[in-house]
């Protein structure tokens, strides 16, 4: 299975979780852009790719789950987002 970069490092980590993990807090892990200053202009060109590469993450996390490669195991709440494991499609996407 083609898996883009972002889909198999997020697919990877959720996979290694020792419990179901919302997988925007794994996008820092994931986003090999640096962080821009809290202060910077919204046309920073750091903050701007930053951005992006933010912005490839939800598409990616929308991407493993269409292909069935994470499942919800909590579904959000309002107070959090939904909770996913590794199915075993997405484990064997690993290999």
């Amino acid at each position: 299975m083609d898996l883009s970069r972002e889909e198999y490092e997020l697919l990877r980590l959720i996979s290694q979780a020792p419990e179901p993990v919302a997988m925007s807090s794994l996008f820092d892990d994931v986003n090999s852009n640096p962080k821009p200053d809290i202060h910077a202009p919204e046309d920073d060109l750091v903050r701007v790719a930053w951005m992006e590469g933010q912005l490839a993450l939800y598409g990616a996390s929308l991407g493993i789950w269409e292909k069935g490669l994470v499942r919800v195991v909590h579904p959000a709440n309002g107070e959090r987002p939904d909770l996913v494991e590794a199915t075993d499609a997405g484990r064997a996407a690993l290999d």
